[in-house]
């Protein structure tokens, strides 16, 4: 019951001396001219760069999902060939280690078109 009746002193104690921190991290310091302007132009540069490396990011996550559905294709294409090869009684080494190559592949193609 004591607790609660210094509550709102604590509370209010803490909320004082978290003011002043509060207060001095929105200070605003106006700008010359000049400066604002260089700053502008230096954000614009900035903004510009950062599209530009966004840009190529994406074409080269875009060659490497073209190269790795190639792949893909490639050992699917290897699997079923494997696969009509072998007899119901037989199941060879090769095929298991080619569906796990397979697996992995697609799933890192999966994590590359969602952007990882």
């Amino acid at each position: 019951m004591r607790f609660k009746s210094l509550l709102p002193l604590i509370l209010a104690s803490f909320l004082m001396a978290a003011l002043p921190l509060v207060s001095q991290t929105n200070v605003y310091h106006p700008l010359s001219p000049m400066t604002e302007q260089k700053v502008g132009n230096e954000d614009a540069e900035r903004l510009k760069m950062e599209r530009e490396m966004a840009k190529k990011a994406n074409q080269a996550r875009q060659a490497d999902l073209k190269r790795d559905t190639d792949k893909l294709l490639k050992l699917a294409t290897e699997l079923k060939d494997s696969v009509d090869k072998t007899t119901e009684a037989t199941l060879s080494l090769d095929v298991l280690k080619k569906a796990e190559e397979i697996e992995k592949l697609a799933r890192s193609v999966k994590d590359k078109m969602k952007g990882h």
